[in-house]
């Protein structure tokens, strides 16, 4: 479920990113009621966050060194509880034959073990949640960054995300730069 709901996540701020907040382009309204954006020059690109996801090679290695981490966090905890188990079977082993204070002692030994466990694990996931914004902050740079220098070059006035669920009805390809973002980025990767 974590690995589900972080991949979301990541996919979601990448969204964020790339959509935050664009202004229209002003329109001029004809008088048969059609439109056409203001300037002659208005140019706009796209790239498939999915394939994006998919080939850029950075991004697969944030997504598998948030799930080695949830994995040793589950391990962790899993242990704990392991420990936990083994004592906890014990006190039922001795079951009545212990004295009052022992049984006590026992409840509250449980107790703390309880509290320990949730202590540990709200630690454990605010350090992996913390770490997975810092990934997502660090991918969003790395295109912001990307696409600041590429679009010198190509001079567009807006680059969109587009994914299978967008609001994005029809496509021309021709001005699909999923490639050259992948490229650039994966060849920036290889750098570092």
């Amino acid at each position: 479920m974590v690995p589900g709901l972080l991949a979301l996540l990541l996919t979601g701020v990448l969204f964020y990113v790339i959509y935050h907040k664009p202004q229209p382009a002003p329109v001029v309204v004809y008088g048969s009621g059609g439109t056409q954006a203001a300037g002659s020059n208005f140019r706009m690109a796209y790239f498939n966050i999915d394939t994006l996801e998919a080939r850029y090679q950075y991004f697969k290695d944030v997504l598998d060194q948030v799930k080695g981490k949830e994995n040793a966090m589950n391990a962790e905890l899993s242990g704990m509880e392991k420990n936990y188990q083994k004592k906890i079977t014990e006190w039922q082993k001795k079951g009545n034959t212990m004295s009052q204070a022992e049984s006590q002692e026992a409840q509250q030994e449980y107790a703390q073990m309880q509290q320990n466990y949730q202590m540990r694990k709200q630690t454990l996931q605010e350090s992996l949640l913390k770490n997975n914004e810092d990934m997502k902050a660090d991918i969003r740079k790395r295109i912001d960054d990307f696409l600041k220098e590429y679009n010198k070059v190509k001079g567009y006035n807006y680059i969109i995300s587009d994914e299978a669920n967008s609001f994005i009805y029809i496509r021309d390809t021709a001005y699909n730069i999923t490639d050259d973002l992948i490229n650039g980025l994966n060849a920036a990767y290889k750098k570092k």
